[in-house]
């Protein structure tokens, strides 16, 4: 079964939910979340200081899964994160292990 990476950039205030969402969901057994400036695309209303600096403050999120888990959870986030303005995008694994 071919591996995937599920990509979401999500606003900071959705941060905790995402997360949470994530935490109990059966068939993602690994994620990682980092802070990240989002440059285009904006997902939020940028304050002014975003609009001077040229991009806004955004939480990365990236979940390891077999590529049938990962559609059926954009499946559940769809609903869930409706009109959110989360974007995703999905990446194959071409290796992994632990060194």
């Amino acid at each position: 079964m071919t591996e995937v990476c599920l990509n979401l950039l999500a606003s900071p205030e959705l941060e905790e939910k995402l997360l949470d969402c994530l935490l109990m969901h059966p068939k993602v057994p690994v994620f990682v979340s980092q802070p990240a400036a989002s440059h285009g695309g904006h997902i939020g209303d940028l304050d002014q200081t975003e609009q001077v600096l040229g991009r806004g403050d955004a939480v990365l999120i990236r979940a390891l899964l077999h590529a049938d888990d990962a559609e059926s959870l954009l499946a559940e986030l769809r609903i869930t994160f409706a009109h959110s303005g989360v974007m995703f995008w999905i990446v194959p694994i071409l290796a992994k292990g632990a060194l």
